[in-house]
């Protein structure tokens, strides 16, 4: 049985609203929704990494809940784990278990045609094409479900795939992920991948991997890449994070690293908004504003935070320490979300943020997915 716990750490849902409920409005950061930024509405903002709860629920009530937060959001589209969830799937249904997942998003963006459709192409990262609904990008966190046969990538995309993450955590027939003590680097199969990926006109995300699976991934594309959700190591040093040497490497290539909103951000208390934005402009100084995104690794909705959340994210909390993703020492409250940032329009707030550290409204457009929908245009063609 999927325990909530695995659901969250593999599918990069983060936010606890995705297993735990949502909110419209959040108990904090009332004050900072308000804030606004003008060229918002103009804006094809798109989250790197980010879901919908109700992809793992068929409660009707929830649906419509999220899809209220969804229009409240202002995003252009998100970037959603189709699969493999971070857990091994290497057994035989796990070709078959993906398959219908992707399926199922289809069916959902065809059922709630009002409010959300796939991303195929270029021409869908547009505001003509969006109007006021949420595109939905759809990728994989680990090429788990792909096996040893990457003749899959092209029945996966024919589907609506269109990022493909090498690693999760942990190690597969790529690479090493993040959380592997060998940081072995690259496979040849690996390199296989790498390449199929790129002929069949796919993202290769490198988020969750090794210090080696990095560099190595970096230099074996040929194409622009992303690290769709990570924080700098400089700030924080701790394995989801990336180097500057990686931050640089990347941008050579014309790549984008989408910063998170988890934990990462610091190594000692919780990370706040001042944190996602030490994180940017840091990211800005070493790689430049063309190659900046946000990837917060959250639910769409904010986290409503009554007596039964705090109880279970405690809980949560404690799992992520069992399971080596945090640190003993941290507090026992952190939270995967942002607190000043829990609100449907956080992408907006954080934007008038930057403003007022005098960051220019063409930069603040550019972290807010344009730097994303370039890498994604010129890739998929």
């Amino acid at each position: 049985m999927v325990t909530r716990r695995e659901v969250l750490i593999g599918a990069g849902v983060a936010g606890l609203s995705a297993a735990f409920g949502v909110a419209a409005a959040a108990k904090s950061g009332k004050s900072e929704a308000a804030l606004r930024w003008a060229p918002y509405a103009k804006t094809f903002a798109i989250d790197g990494a980010a879901s919908f709860g109700f992809i793992y629920s068929e409660d009707a009530e929830a649906v419509r809940k999220e899809l209220a937060v969804q229009r409240a959001c202002g995003l252009g589209a998100v970037l959603t784990t189709a699969a493999p969830q971070g857990r091994f799937w290497l057994d035989d249904a796990a070709y078959a278990r993906a398959k219908q997942t992707v399926q199922r998003w289809n069916a959902i963006a065809a059922e709630h045609p009002e409010h959300l459709y796939i991303v195929r192409s270029a021409a869908d990262l547009s505001l003509e094409r969006r109007g006021p609904r949420t595109g939905v990008i759809l990728g994989f966190q680990g090429t788990e479900a792909l096996g040893e046969d990457v003749a899959r990538i092209k029945e996966f995309r024919e589907l609506g795939l269109r990022v493909v993450q090498l690693t999760h955590n942990r190690r597969n027939l790529v690479g090493d992920g993040c959380m592997e003590p060998g940081n072995a680097g690259l496979s040849n199969y690996g390199h296989q991948m790498v390449e199929a990926l790129e002929e069949n006109r796919l993202v290769v995300d490198l988020a969750h991997g090794a210090a080696r699976t990095i560099s190595e991934g970096i230099a074996a594309c040929r194409k622009p890449m992303l690290i769709s959700h990570t924080g700098c190591r400089a700030l924080a040093d701790l394995p989801r994070n990336v180097h500057d040497s990686e931050l640089r490497a990347m941008a050579e290539r014309g790549g984008v690293a989408g910063i998170i909103f988890w934990p990462y951000l610091r190594t000692d208390t919780q990370p706040m908004a001042i944190d996602v934005i030490r994180h940017i402009e840091h990211a800005i100084d070493v790689c430049g504003e063309d190659h900046v995104g946000i990837g917060t690794d959250g639910g769409i909705a904010p986290a409503e935070r009554t007596p039964e959340f705090e109880r279970d994210n405690r809980e949560f909390m404690k799992g992520m320490v069992e399971d080596g993703i945090f640190e003993k020492g941290r507090p026992a409250d952190l939270y995967i979300f942002i607190p000043d940032l829990n609100m449907a329009n956080r992408f907006e707030v954080l934007a008038a943020m930057l403003a007022r550290r005098g960051h220019s409204d063409a930069r603040i457009a550019k972290i807010l997915g344009g730097n994303f929908a370039r890498v994604m245009s010129e890739v998929w063609g």
